[in-house]
């Protein structure tokens, strides 16, 4: 199924996006988001509670080691690899604008612009791509990396280079069994969004903020690292630095993965917006539909297909859906309980999972107990 102009039928799904609104900066919430920066040594730490349709949010801390610019209940975070999902959702909105189907194959899509594709591959579906269960490997080799993240956006169409991440990793061997076996896989995502933009003739950004951003009402989100490099506008990053301690990354191509890996992991979203989208996310896992998507897309998209307990971009715990996300500078740790209508966030400007996952339990037992 290949549509190249999809404006008609896209346009049709759309609803008006929501207005921003300033979020206060929750005593409790902060008291839990210092608790968690003080363990963990990260310069910031936010801590975002939804519960039947209210949002809040609370902050600790610096967007910067070093500085002392307070972050704010309003500030942006990258979210990593919780960017996934955002990309299941799309193409459940393609699905039902009729421009693909879950079962469309790679071949139907990448076959015509990708020769010698490794016979593993062409038969295998978007289901199997945003279920991690297509067999490819997790990454692309180190040297590819380094030349997209020296291309960035400066170069080719994103559109361009995501067909040439795709004929890279799809000439590759595979590195599983594909439906039978998991293997959490970036390249898998990247590959799925070629096909999406083949299948529509747009870039998988602008389909985002078409398809996503908009009719959800997330004003704020974007990609890459937030903020500029030349004012501390926004948190920034973390590294380890040579010497130890942590190093702030300004915006700019160091500061995250290269941007052809986007539905894998480019999305930037204030706290108060993210809250927004898990309410959406939430309902329809409870059935409560509107106008974004049917309940069936929404069973889809929250059911895995062939088994095991992650569907498309979540993973499934005692009812409840998961994620974590970082560029290796930043992490955000999501937990939804739909059927209670509660959900939370926590956010470190700081991606050194080895210090920041131990701090994040006394959070999660204080706001959804049993949730772990």
């Amino acid at each position: 199924m290949m549509i190249r102009n999809v404006a008609i039928a896209l346009a049709v799904l759309a609803s008006p996006t929501a207005l921003a609104q300033s979020a206060a900066n929750d005593a409790r919430l902060a008291a839990l988001a210092q608790q968690a920066r003080a363990a963990s040594g990260s310069p910031a730490v936010a801590v975002m509670f939804w519960q039947d349709g209210e949002t809040r949010i609370g902050v600790a801390g610096v967007r910067a080691e070093g500085s002392d610019v307070a972050v704010t209940p309003d500030d942006l975070w990258h979210i990593g690899s919780d960017t996934k999902a955002m990309t299941a959702m799309l193409a459940a909105r393609l699905v039902e604008a009729g421009v693909i189907s879950w079962d469309d194959t790679i071949g139907e899509h990448l076959g015509g612009v990708i020769e010698d594709m490794d016979p593993a591959y062409p038969a295998l579906t978007f289901r199997h791509l945003l279920s991690h269960r297509a067999g490819l490997p997790a990454n692309i080799g180190l040297v590819d990396m380094i030349r997209f993240q020296m291309e960035g956006t400066g170069g080719r169409s994103m559109p361009e280079q995501r067909l040439d991440y795709a004929l890279r990793m799809l000439r590759t061997a595979p590195a599983a069994d594909a439906e039978t076996e998991f293997l959490y896989s970036n390249a898998g995502y990247v590959v799925a969004g070629a096909m999406l933009e083949q299948a529509a003739g747009q870039s998988w950004e602008s389909l985002m903020a078409a398809q996503v951003f908009e009719p959800l009402g997330l004003a704020s989100a974007g990609f890459g690292p937030p903020g500029s490099a030349d004012e501390l506008d926004q948190p920034r990053g973390h590294r380890s630095g040579l010497l130890g301690g942590l190093t702030a990354v300004p915006p700019g191509p160091r500061a995250d993965n290269p941007p052809v890996l986007g539905p894998a992991g480019t999305v930037h979203v204030s706290l108060a917006d993210l809250g927004r989208y898990l309410g959406a996310q939430m309902a329809g896992n409870r059935g409560e539909t509107g106008d974004y998507l049917t309940a069936d897309s929404w069973q889809t998209l929250h059911t895995p297909p062939f088994g095991g307990d992650y569907a498309l971009g979540w993973a499934l715990q005692n009812g409840r859906l998961i994620h974590a996300g970082s560029n290796t500078m930043w992490f955000v740790q999501i937990v939804m309980d739909p059927q209670r209508d509660r959900a939370v966030v926590i956010a470190f400007n700081d991606g050194r999972v080895d210090r920041v996952a131990p701090t994040m339990a006394p959070v999660f037992e204080a706001l959804l107990p049993e949730a772990g």
